[in-house]
């Protein structure tokens, strides 16, 4: 008998790991509705957030479209509020709206992973993802350099990570068949690098592609 109960016992085990491990998660992007956001330097925009509920629980506030990296995998910008309350107005809660960085989002898991996309600003970087590729022009900690950044998921150096003389750039373009990436500067400078999980390499310009 006790045999019996302990084989019993086991089972059981067995068959709610295997009914945890298949349990299908519901997650759901909530409507959009339009932000004010206002950076360090006092710049203010008006920014499109939705709220991002797993298991209809709120989890995180997102900005952005989402960027499917594999069929299971997906990595959404975040938003948050943080209290803007000055020490002496400690009584009550000033929040404020800002962007940070970015997630990925695990569809069977449900599990949700913080990105530490290298030097990465989010007041001046614009991230453009294609495949499990981030390009962004990033900046030192004290602001006073800038660079343009490639970066792979899983990776713990950027695949590219170049100084440049600007101070910023829209969010850069992709290309597939090879896999390039052009970096417009502010002045309307091209840089661009075709890129693989060994590194990237800066790709010369011809005149017919110049013309084009």
């Amino acid at each position: 008998m006790p045999y019996r109960r302990a084989t019993l016992l086991i089972l059981l085990v067995l068959v709610s790991s295997a009914l945890a491990a298949t349990r299908q998660h519901s997650i759901v992007l909530g409507r959009w509705r339009t932000v004010s956001v206002t950076t360090d330097g006092g710049k203010g925009a008006e920014v499109r957030i939705r709220e991002l509920l797993i298991d209809d629980k709120l989890r995180e506030y997102t900005a952005g479209p989402l960027h499917e990296v594999t069929d299971r995998v997906f990595v959404l910008r975040r938003a948050q509020r943080l209290n803007d309350a000055l020490p002496g107005e400690t009584h009550q809660a000033r929040w404020a709206w800002r962007l940070a960085g970015w997630i990925s989002v695990d569809r069977q898991t449900g599990h949700i992973s913080q990105l530490n996309l290298p030097m990465f600003d989010p007041e001046t970087s614009e991230a453009s993802w294609y495949r499990d590729y981030a390009a962004y022009c990033g900046s030192s900690d004290d602001g006073n350099k800038a660079y343009l950044m490639v970066y792979q998921l899983g990776k713990r150096k950027p695949v590219l990570k170049r100084e440049f003389g600007g101070s910023g750039c829209a969010a850069p373009k992709w290309e597939r068949g090879p896999s390039r990436v052009t970096f417009i500067s502010e002045k309307g400078e091209k840089t661009t690098f075709q890129v693989h999980s060994r590194g990237a390499e800066q790709q010369t310009e011809t005149g017919d592609e110049e013309s084009q």
